[in-house]
């Protein structure tokens, strides 16, 4: 969700009066997790950053920093989610 919500704030960082919209997860999970709920929803916001002349306050270099540290999540969590995995092929394989 907010790799597809990078990509519309980036595909519209030219339309006039466009609002970066930001997606706000990690504070849901957080509670999620303490509750052991297992249920989280990230929303949607509005950015409230400055507009420029053209009413549209897409910044590109913050788009494109969010981006890398949103790719750079995912691989982390899955790498940190295959990592068991990955140690029991090895034993497997050593071992068989």
């Amino acid at each position: 969700m907010r790799q597809r919500t990078i990509a519309d704030n980036i595909a519209n960082v030219n339309t006039p009066n466009y609002h970066a919209k930001k997606i706000a997860f990690e504070a849901a999970l957080s509670s999620s997790v303490q509750a052991r709920d297992g249920h989280t929803t990230a929303t949607t916001t509005r950015s409230l950053d400055a507009t420029q002349l053209n009413g549209n306050n897409v910044n590109l270099d913050t788009e494109t920093l969010a981006n890398i540290q949103t790719v750079l999540r995912y691989q982390f969590a899955a790498q940190a989610s295959n990592a068991p995995f990955t140690g029991m092929r090895t034993a497997m394989r050593t071992n068989g």
